[in-house]
């Protein structure tokens, strides 16, 4: 009988492509990212879907008995879901309100390889941590060096004086997921936040915001 361990975070949102890429090694991390949550008895959250490594990690936690959320935009259902989808599957009307969703609903994020997309929810992510809307761990798998050119940008970006140093450390990153969520649930950020979550909070009360992302 396999022994699970538990975990600090509950449910982890999982950013990847609806592709599965051109190599083996990115299906194999995406499933080997389900089963990791799986042991560690984590629910995933992610963006609806059931093709490309989206696909994938969802199987992978669905199969392994863990809740599975998917968010996914009602213009995208048809084009993004097709062949059988697993788990739960909440509609919202537009990316704006399936990032907060997905955000709201996790209590870190992690990136598969991926395209425009994943890039974009991964940036935004890391953004809201600098700017203090929430202080959840946002960890990058590092499949074959795939995110390889984006650290190195982003190292440039430290050197050029537009990314404080401290803000380097929102990314925690791993070729290995087994070793990624352990380094994410050591996680302990260092960088200055420009606002107090509570601020954030504040602000969304008075301006009557429906979605929380920072809890």
């Amino acid at each position: 009988v396999e022994m699970k361990q538990s975990s600090k975070f509950k449910r982890v949102c999982v950013f990847c492509g609806s592709s599965q890429g051109k190599k083996s090694s990115y299906k194999d991390a995406a499933i080997e990212l389900g089963k990791e949550l799986v042991s560690r008895n984590i629910d995933l959250v992610y963006g609806g879907g059931s093709i490309g490594l989206m696909g994938l990690v969802s199987q992978a936690v669905y199969s392994g008995g863990r809740h599975v959320l998917g968010v996914i935009p009602k213009a995208l259902m048809l084009r993004e879901i097709t062949g059988e989808t697993v788990g739960e599957v909440k509609a919202v009307a537009d990316m704006h309100e399936r990032k907060a969703e997905m955000a709201r609903n996790s209590d870190a994020f992690i990136a598969l390889p991926g395209g425009y997309g994943t890039l974009e929810e991964l940036l935004e992510v890391i953004t809201w941590a600098q700017l203090g809307i929430h202080d959840k761990p946002v960890g990058m798998l590092n499949v074959d060096g795939y995110y390889n050119p984006l650290l190195e940008f982003i190292d440039k970006a430290v050197e050029e004086g537009f990314i404080v140093p401290n803000a380097r450390h929102i990314i925690v990153s791993s070729p290995c997921a087994r070793d990624l969520i352990k380094r994410m649930e050591e996680y302990c950020p260092r960088h200055e936040r420009v606002a107090s979550k509570l601020s954030w909070e504040m602000e969304q009360l008075a301006s009557s915001a429906n979605h929380d992302i920072s809890r």
